[in-house]
């Protein structure tokens, strides 16, 4: 492999990410020709939203430098943090996850020759894993597991056990899956260096660690699988959509935390770029004016501090691209009755209160219409009555 071709691939492997640990240990692979095996997991609980095109788009990027990657569905994981679902639902949304990432993958028209899904439960109940898992617990404190799970599972006073359990599935899935790297958010840095700490304890090699930022959602904090007016569904309609970016924090001359210009950066200029042309249009027709067209976040940090590119014309121009990157994935999900089928079973809608009606006594004028063949107990006396006098 010639060194541009190494550089290239590292340069887009790196792109938007946050931080590296051991980034020596991918520059050795592609400078000796070799593809990166990274892996990314994700706990099959929530209902998967755009939030999960941020990972993707990255994920996307991976496959474009020739790595090989690895999707985790980790169902035992979702159950094992704080009891988010039944096992039941987590194994049901296994499928879902399968459904939605495969479908945001064919959108951005990406190869995904190189990506395989995986299973947690399909591995994490082998007699080998179980073991190292009693291993580890043997190690590991319980003061260094909540800590490396601090910002990842649930914490509450008098947590379950299995919460402990999580960061030390987690950093063996990276032994098991064989791989040279692995993926997630910056929230996930102290389970990180838990896993370079850990993982020689067992006499397991160290890992490389990619880390994305924590994008901020419509309201400028995290997006939220339980927060109806943070995220925006895979499924929404082109109308819900709109109504919710409109509705979205875009406070006029302030970048920092502003939802809205952090999905352009993480999302739809990378898409465009894996598309073949990375440009990001905002039309201003309505005011009579030409076009503005950006190529880098920083052109549209400038032009938005300095009020030419307002929140108005930047949502608008965001709903238009995001509903036209989900109208394929929402196709996809109309053709498909085994996907429609499973999205609910897995997030089946609320049970309908029933509405509690008080009886008020057979003889209440307002049960005067007694069903046929109803006999009342006061007409059933008198009648008797009647007969023995």
């Amino acid at each position: 492999m010639a060194a541009a071709d190494a550089s290239e691939k590292l340069a887009l492997i790196r792109e938007n990410l946050a931080e590296i640990l051991n980034p020596e240990i991918i520059e050795k692979i592609l400078d000796e020709g070799r593809h990166p095996k990274i892996y990314w997991g994700t706990a099959t609980t929530g209902r998967p939203h755009c939030g999960y095109f941020v990972p993707a788009i990255k994920i996307a990027q991976y496959l474009a430098a020739g790595c090989h990657v690895t999707i985790l569905l980790a169902d035992i994981h979702g159950f094992l943090d704080n009891l988010k679902a039944p096992i039941e639902l987590v194994e049901l949304r296994v499928e879902f996850y399968r459904f939605v990432i495969s479908a945001i993958f064919k959108a951005v028209g990406v190869s995904t020759e190189k990506l395989k899904f995986v299973q947690g439960s399909s591995y994490q109940k082998s007699p080998e894993y179980i073991m190292d898992v009693y291993k580890l617990s043997s190690v590991i404190s319980e003061h260094d597991a909540k800590r490396a799970g601090a910002e990842v599972v649930k914490q509450t006073d008098n947590a379950p056990l299995s919460g402990l359990l999580y960061p030390i599935l987690q950093v063996l899935d990276e032994q098991y899956l064989d791989v040279d790297a692995q993926f997630g958010g910056l929230d996930q840095r102290k389970l990180f260096i838990a896993a370079k700490d850990w993982l020689p304890k067992l006499g397991y090699k160290e890992r490389c660690h990619l880390m994305n930022p924590m994008v901020p959602g419509l309201k400028g904090a995290k997006m939220s699988s339980s927060d109806e007016d943070s995220k925006i569904d895979l499924l929404d309609a082109p109308d819900v959509v709109a109504k919710k970016i409109r509705k979205a924090v875009a406070t006029p001359k302030v970048v920092e935390e502003n939802g809205i210009l952090a999905f352009v950066e993480y999302v739809l200029l990378p898409v465009a770029a894996l598309r073949g042309k990375r440009e990001f249009v905002v039309d201003r027709e309505r005011d009579g004016l030409e076009p503005l067209v950006y190529s880098t976040i920083a052109e549209m940090h400038e032009d938005y501090r300095n009020d030419v590119l307002s929140p108005q014309i930047l949502k608008a121009a965001v709903t238009k691209s995001l509903n036209e990157l989900l109208a394929p994935i929402q196709a996809e999900f109309q053709a498909s009755k085994e996907w429609q089928e499973i999205a609910i079973k897995a997030y089946p809608p609320p049970a309908k209160k029933e509405k509690k009606v008080k009886d008020k006594g057979s003889r209440h004028p307002g049960n005067a219409k007694q069903k046929e063949g109803q006999i009342d107990v006061k007409d059933l006396k008198e009648a008797v009555n009647e007969v023995q006098g």
